[in-house]
């Protein structure tokens, strides 16, 4: 594995033949590294199948450099051009990370195949206590310090569900972000759900052909009407995981490696 910082600070990870015909770009979720995807570049299925993986730490978290503009717009913008000086044709994102991606395809920034680990489709699917510190966002002072205490804690409130053996360097990751940054851009991924009401909608306007991966244990929420209109819409495809919860991509990391590999396969 090779890590490449020359894109202005970015964590960018490669893996795969030098010389592949296909490329993934696989982007974490909120707090997260490009490190949160080992497991997954680790497993042989993607080399296997000539298939090139382009981890990127999404620029402002694990406190690399953050953009000015925290939009979701923006990351959609910025992870399109990646893609495209990459010469990656799939964009693989957890969480966050497929909230953007999807950005990317509403936005015409990304025309290839979509996989989507977990992603959140409305304000209401989304966990109470990040409702909850958006709310304190707008209180000047008070949302800094909650996001400080927030991320102090995070790592003990969240090790127990980290695979172990990787339990601590994952949970050490996600408890030192800026917590300014994570107030500002948490204020621009409310906004941006506001603004949509239902992400289902806006993906499958795209046309984007998209794999939506979701555990069944997965703490955020899919309603009815979501679920309705995932399994209508002809360019997506819903997988569901067994034993894996929102961090499917490290609880299952062979079957995203094969999701993935699946995705490309049907590239052309």
């Amino acid at each position: 594995m090779s890590t490449d910082s020359g894109r202005a600070g970015w964590d960018i990870r490669t893996t795969g033949p030098h010389d592949a015909a296909r490329r993934a770009l696989l982007l974490p979720g909120a707090l997260c590294t490009a490190e949160f995807y080992a497991d997954v570049m680790a497993e042989p299925a993607p080399a296997d199948a000539g298939l090139g993986l382009v981890a990127v730490t999404l620029p402002g978290h694990g406190r690399s450099p953050a953009p000015e503009d925290l939009s979701i717009g923006n990351y959609a913008r910025l992870m399109g051009r990646l893609a495209a000086d990459t010469g990656c044709d799939l964009v693989v994102g957890h969480s966050l990370g497929a909230n953007i991606a999807i950005e990317m395809a509403a936005l015409g920034e990304f025309s290839g195949p979509l996989v989507l680990l977990s992603p959140v489709f409305s304000r209401g699917d989304e966990a109470r206590e990040l409702a909850l510190l958006d709310r304190l966002a707008h209180v000047p002072v008070l949302g800094t310090a909650a996001w400080t205490v927030a991320l102090r804690t995070l790592p003990r409130n969240v090790r127990d569900s980290l695979p172990p053996g990787r339990r601590d360097t994952l949970a050490s990751i996600m408890g030192d972000n800026d917590p300014a940054f994570c107030r500002a851009a948490l204020r621009q991924y409310f906004a941006h759900l506001d603004e949509h009401g239902s992400l289902v909608n806006r993906l499958c306007a795209s046309g984007a052909r998209a794999v939506v991966v979701r555990g069944t244990a997965d703490d955020i929420g899919l309603t009815d009407g979501e679920r309705h209109d995932l399994g209508t819409c002809p360019t997506l495809t819903l997988v569901t995981v067994p034993r894996a919860g929102h961090g499917v991509l490290f609880e299952q990391p062979r079957r995203v490696a094969q999701i993935i590999v699946a995705a490309a396969d049907g590239i052309g």
